[in-house]
């Protein structure tokens, strides 16, 4: 045993017995979807229901030389529950904070790591999305949230991703790849080259109905694109259950995607407006789908005003 790895496993036996004596930040219940691979599932709650700063996926890899952390989730104190959780694991540095796009609850965790001093990735417009939707995304974290939204603050990427950029954590080999304008115009993907492990962000959604905030037709090509992808072992949705099978979840979300278009064009085109369009557009897909209502009638309200200019 070397001398680092007993200092680890020191620090974090001592750890784990002052944690229910002290009154430190409980951690959150974590899947191990591969070898070193961490992910936290969130709550399929809508931000007008029941919401806690708890509903996407988040986690974290662990690697040879330090952590990378994806995504952190909607307040500081969802961000100290995940770091708690990594320091059950791992005393090893936190070297990176990588957020899949611009979604508060995706993000607002960054402050909880700001003490690790990890390098912040983002896609190439994320740090300008942040600043232009800074204020809006505080009130209504505050409004949301209260006194659980204490300490919550936006923390821009000091590193910007406009193609691809690889991440070293010394036996494994990070992959990001940024898109173009889909679900937002600032997704990322992060793939774990040694477990075949694909995060997707709000890229791809299982379960819960898919929220658009960018362009669907765009999303639907940057679907196709993941389509292509090979030897992806795991797939951890922005939302949603873990996936082994990468192109069944597409292509499940591809359908919806689809159907959501050729409905809206088609009430568009029959003189519909749009709120009689949100009464029957992608309707067949309701069943399949949870927070449907809300959701959907919610994707409805973009993309129809933008359908009516082709």
């Amino acid at each position: 045993m070397t001398s680092l790895s007993i200092k680890c496993a020191f620090y974090l036996s001592c750890l784990l017995l002052l944690l229910p004596v002290t009154g430190m930040t409980q951690p959150l219940t974590m899947q191990e979807v591969a070898n070193g691979v961490y992910m936290h599932q969130g709550a399929h709650e809508d931000l007008d229901d029941g919401y806690q700063g708890d509903i996407s996926n988040i986690g974290f890899i662990i690697g040879s030389k330090g952590v990378a952390v994806i995504d952190t989730g909607g307040s500081k104190a969802t961000g100290q529950a995940l770091l708690a959780s990594l320091r059950t694991l791992t005393a090893l540095p936190v070297l990176y904070v990588i957020n899949t796009h611009i979604h508060p609850d995706h993000i607002f965790g960054n402050a909880a790591f700001a003490q690790e001093h990890p390098v912040f990735i983002g896609h190439a417009k994320l740090a300008s999305s942040m600043t232009l939707r800074k204020d809006a995304y505080l009130k209504q974290g505050h409004d949301l949230l209260g006194d659980k939204f204490s300490g919550s603050e936006v923390i821009q990427p000091s590193v910007l991703v406009a193609d691809r950029k690889e991440l070293d954590l010394g036996d494994r080999k990070l992959l990001l790849t940024a898109f173009p304008n889909a679900h937002t115009n600032t997704d990322l993907t992060v793939l774990d080259e040694k477990t075949g492990t694909l995060w997707t962000g709000d890229l791809l959604f299982i379960e819960r109905t898919p929220s658009i905030d960018g362009d669907i037709k765009g999303w639907l090509s940057a679907i196709h694109q993941l389509q292509q992808l090979s030897d992806i072992q795991h797939v951890v949705p922005g939302h949603g259950p873990v996936s082994q099978d990468l192109k069944a979840a597409l292509n499940h979300e591809e359908r919806y995607l689809s159907v959501l278009l050729n409905d809206v064009r088609s009430a568009i085109k029959a003189g519909k407006t749009m709120e009689q369009a949100m009464d029957s557009a992608a309707a067949s897909e309701a069943s399949h789908w949870q927070l449907f209502n809300a959701v959907n009638r919610r994707n409805i309200n973009l993309i129809y005003p933008v359908l009516e200019w082709e």
